[in-house]
Order: structure tokens, then C-alpha cells, then sequence
């Protein structure tokens, strides 16, 4: 047995029998449930839920045993569930009725700013402990950056099962050639009920490639310093 994350089993278990339960209820907002909107709800949880690998077994039933026990986990996949559904049901991809193997996107000979995937956290400024809740908006030049796919999430959120994470790959920009040297500005705002907003401004330096990186490459990635916010409260006292 090599080594797997059961994540995956149990998310496609939690978002079949979502997509069964709206079809069968004749959900008024359910546009498709087709294999490939599944696959790509599917995608949009397990991008945002933290992996738990095995290598045998003994490994698996202990997993599922925990996850099984972890009722905020599973309330969070659900939510999580629900939200990439729903998004994925207003957002289709143009073809994602075609039969699986016809869907495969390849990776065009064009020069492109590619971007790297970004991770951060947003932490409470008193505790240090994860926000759940927040709403973090990634923004270049005041207008919101689109992401690479909508299995990508902008404005993004962070859960109780991803500790106050979020993640952003952006969509590859078109450039007259490769070799091109640009930096990149960006505006991360971050809100949240009972705290007071904030926006952090990052610069990323990119060389332009001669084709779109259309595959996920964790050695291409940039992790933001934690971002600290405060409750509307605690500022006014610190003030």
C-alpha cells in the first residue's frame, strides 16, 4: 500500500451524498450534478481541509475511527461540501458534461506570468489563535485577482478544520515573451465578524515562463507572514 490520504474517501463519500440528497429533493439551485462538477467540488474541499496520510491498514481504520469521533471536522467538511457545490453548480466549466477522459487540461506553449500558490493565517491579536470565520479577499490594483480555476476561492475563508488558513493561486497573466521580469503588487484585506478590517500589501517578483504551469507544484509556493487581527473591543481599549 503506498502512501494515501483518506481525506480523499472521505470527502467524495460527504460530497456524493450531498449531490444524491439535492437531486433527489429536486434542489432548486442545483444546476448538475454530473461526474466532473463532482470531481471539481470535490477538489475545492480537499484544497482547503489539512491531509491525513496512511500506509496501511491499520493506518486507515485508525483514521476513520478518529474522523468518525471529530464532529466539528465533519461539520466543517459539510460546510465546506456545501459551499464548493454550490459554487461549482453557478460556475460550470464549459465542459463539464463531456465524458472524464475529454477533459483534461493541457498545458498550452503560451509565455505567462505564472504565480505561486499563497498560504497564510489570520490570528487573533490577543489569544494567537486561529480566526474562524474570517473573510480573506485577495485584490491587485483595487480589483479582485482571479484565481487559476473556481475550485479557487476569492474572497476565501477560514474553517476550524484548516485552523484559520487560507489559500490563493492566482490565474497565469499573458506576456508578450518568456524571461520577463515584473513585480506584482497585491492588497490582502482580511475581515471578520467583531474585529476591526485590515490590509496587508505584499510585492511578488515573477519571471514570465513559456507555458501555463497548470498542475499544482508545492515547491512553487510563497507562505504570507501570519496576519494578526483584534477585536473591535480590544482596540478601542488599546487606543
Amino acid at each position: 500500500m503506498k502512501v494515501h490520504n483518506i481525506m480523499e474517501e472521505i470527502v467524495c463519500q460527504h460530497i456524493n451524498a450531498i449531490y444524491d440528497l439535492l437531486a433527489e429533493t429536486n434542489s432548486s439551485w442545483l444546476t448538475c450534478d454530473c461526474e466532473n462538477c463532482r470531481f471539481d467540488a470535490t477538489s475545492y474541499v480537499l484544497n482547503r481541509i489539512p491531509p491525513k496520510y496512511v500506509v496501511s491498514g491499520r493506518g486507515v481504520t485508525h483514521s476513520i475511527n478518529l474522523i468518525e469521533n471529530d464532529f466539528q471536522l465533519k461539520a466543517d467538511i459539510d460546510a465546506l461540501c456545501n459551499e464548493g457545490i454550490r459554487l461549482i453548480s453557478s460556475t460550470k466549466r464549459p465542459f463539464h458534461s463531456l465524458p472524464r477522459k475529454d477533459c483534461e487540461i493541457g498545458q498550452p506553449k503560451i509565455p505567462v506570468f505564472n504565480f505561486p500558490t499563497l498560504t497564510g493565517l489570520i490570528l487573533d491579536g490577543t489569544t494567537f489563535e486561529p480566526v474562524i470565520g474570517a473573510k480573506v479577499t485577495l485584490k491587485c490594483d483595487g480589483k479582485e485577482a482571479e484565481m487559476i480555476d473556481k475550485t479557487w476561492a476569492n474572497p476565501a475563508k477560514t474553517y476550524q478544520s484548516t485552523k484559520g488558513s487560507y489559500s490563493f493561486w492566482i490565474k497565469p497573466i499573458p506576456v508578450e515573451k518568456e524571461g520577463v521580469s515584473k513585480k506584482f503588487n497585491f492588497n490582502i484585506e482580511v475581515t471578520a465578524q467583531d474585529y476591526e478590517p485590515l490590509i496587508y500589501s505584499l510585492e511578488i517578483p515573477i519571471v514570465s515562463d513559456d507555458y501555463v504551469k497548470a498542475e499544482l507544484d508545492s515547491t512553487y509556493s510563497l507562505k504570507v507572514k501570519d496576519l494578526i487581527i483584534f477585536k473591535k473591543s480590544v482596540h478601542n481599549d488599546m487606543e
